[in-house]
C-alpha cells in the first residue's frame, strides 16, 4: 500500500461524507443533557486540565453504571460531546459516567492509558458520594474502545464493551496518525490489546459493517484471540452502520449495543 492508501484506511472522517453533521448533532444533544446535571460535572480526578469526570447518576445508586470513553484517535474530541451516547441504558435505570483524558501530542499514549486507570481509581473511591455505586461496564468508541480494552482488568470493572476500535497499534506508525502519537516500539508492544494476554472478564466487541477495513479486522481478530483462550464475550457486527452511526445503537433503549450492555450486567 502507498502512504496515501494507508492514511485513507484509517481516516474515518474522510470515509463518511456526513460525519461532521453527525458529530454536530451529537454535540448539541449532549450539551442539553449536561445542562441538566450541573452538580456532577467536571469532577477532577487528576492534575491535567482534561482529568475530569462527568457523572449522570441514576435514581438508584446501586444501579449499573456505563462508563463511556470518547474516541478521536487519542488526539481530538472531549467527553462533553458524548454525554448523550448513554441515553439507551439510562432509559433502563442505569447511571452513565464519562471520563476525560489528555490528548496527543501534549501527552503520550502511555500517559493516556495511565489517566484512564487513574480515573477509574477515583470513581472506585468517590463514585458512591455522587450516587454512582453499582457495577461498572466499561465502554468506549474508536480510540475509547482501545482504552476500554486496556483497562478491562481494573478491579472496578465488571465487563467491557469496545466499539469500532483499533487493537493493533503497529500499522498506525505508517500513517498520518503517528505525527501526534509518536508511538514507540515499547508502546506498540505493551499497548496493543492484540499482543497482550486476554483479560478473563466479559468483553463484547462491536463494529459497523460499513466501517473501514482495519477497524473491522482488528475487532474480529481480538474476538478470535479471546475465543481461542476461552474468554467470555460476543462479536457484534452492526449491520449497515459506519464509524459514526454505530454509536446510535447505544442511544436507543432497544439498540443492539444497549442490549449488549444490559446483557453484560446480568
Amino acid at each position: 500500500m502507498s502512504r496515501a492508501e494507508r492514511d485513507a484506511s484509517y481516516n474515518n472522517s474522510a470515509a463518511v461524507a456526513d460525519s461532521a453533521a453527525h458529530n454536530e448533532k451529537r454535540n448539541t444533544a449532549s450539551a442539553a443533557l449536561r445542562a441538566a446535571y450541573p452538580g456532577t460535572l467536571d469532577l477532577r480526578y487528576g492534575p491535567r486540565e482534561a482529568n475530569c469526570w462527568d457523572l449522570f447518576p441514576a435514581d438508584d445508586p446501586a444501579a449499573p453504571c456505563l462508563v463511556f470513553i470518547h474516541g478521536g484517535y487519542w488526539q481530538r474530541n472531549t467527553r462533553h460531546g458524548f454525554a448523550i451516547v448513554g441515553e439507551g441504558v439510562r432509559a433502563h435505570g442505569w447511571s452513565v459516567a464519562l471520563p476525560g483524558y489528555s490528548l496527543a501530542p501534549a501527552v503520550t499514549l502511555t500517559d493516556i492509558v495511565a489517566e484512564i486507570r487513574a480515573a477509574l481509581d477515583w470513581l472506585a473511591a468517590n463514585g458512591a458520594a455522587y450516587g454512582v455505586a453499582g457495577p461498572v461496564i466499561l465502554s468506549g468508541w474508536s480510540a475509547g474502545g482501545h482504552l476500554a480494552a486496556m483497562a478491562l482488568d481494573h478491579p472496578l470493572v465488571s465487563a467491557g464493551l469496545a466499539i469500532s476500535s483499533v487493537f493493533e497499534l503497529g500499522p498506525l506508525r505508517d500513517t498520518y496518525l503517528n505525527q501526534a502519537l509518536r508511538l514507540t516500539d515499547e508502546e506498540v508492544a505493551t499497548l496493543s490489546p492484540l499482543r497482550l494476554p486476554p483479560v478473563p472478564k466479559p468483553l463484547a466487541i462491536a463494529y459497523g459493517t460499513a466501517e473501514l477495513w482495519p477497524l473491522v479486522e482488528d475487532s474480529r481478530a481480538l474476538n478470535r484471540l479471546r475465543a481461542a483462550a476461552h474468554m467470555p464475550g460476543v462479536l457484534l457486527p452492526v449491520a449497515g452502520a459506519d464509524h459514526f452511526t454505530v454509536v446510535d445503537e447505544l442511544r436507543r433503549s432497544d439498540g443492539l449495543l444497549t442490549r449488549a450492555a444490559l446483557d453484560l450486567a446480568r
